[in-house]
């Protein structure tokens, strides 16, 4: 039987992407225990609110979870919209978020930018991080369907394809969430055997 591990999100295109990472264990999603409340992200940092998001749900279930937070930085903005990457607009709505990033940068002239993952793994009662960058820059306009959030804007250094055209199996390679959740999959696997 495979070890279980929840995963402190409903968030369909993060569940679909990190399930292909994560061979060998049983991801479950909030939904299958059964947890309806919602998490404040109240912190200022992405290991704070992984954290307090992982601790809410191992409370509440007893089981090895984990929890991830990420967002988008752009240099010419300081490193916003960072943790304020999934409400930048004041609301949790991706295609506003998305459009005020990319017009926050209409007139700057480094679009350089960067996601970032850091995971928050509780496993057998000890808490774990794991942390995960990629590089590249925001494009004016929307170019593929697939992924989520910013995906559609941000080209990954040394592609000329934003993560919204890429295949998953190149973007779980070489996304923020895919290095994080490798550095968690290695962790695992000398855990599991």
């Amino acid at each position: 039987m495979k070890p279980e591990l929840v995963i402190a999100s409903n968030n369909k295109g993060k569940i679909f992407e990190i399930h292909n990472m994560l061979e060998g264990m049983k991801l479950l999603s909030l939904h299958d225990i059964g947890f309806t409340q919602d998490i404040p992200e109240p912190f200022h940092t992405f290991s704070e609110n992984a954290y307090a998001k992982a601790t809410a749900v191992h409370r509440f279930c007893g089981k090895n979870v984990f929890a991830d937070d990420s967002g988008i930085c752009a240099t010419a903005l300081n490193g916003l919209p960072g943790v304020d990457s999934a409400h930048f607009c004041g609301s949790r709505d991706d295609e506003r978020n998305l459009t005020k990033l990319v017009n926050a940068l209409r007139n700057q002239n480094d679009k350089s930018a960067w996601y970032y993952a850091v995971i928050c793994l509780i496993w057998e009662g000890e808490t774990h991080y794991f942390e995960g960058r990629c590089d590249g820059h925001i494009i004016a306009e929307k170019r593929g369907h697939g992924g989520f959030g910013y995906d559609p804007v941000f080209v990954p250094e040394g592609y000329n394809h934003t993560f919204g055209e890429l295949p998953l199996s190149i973007k779980n390679l070489i996304s923020h969430r895919a290095k994080a959740v490798a550095g968690m999959v290695e962790f695992l696997k000398d855990k599991i055997g």
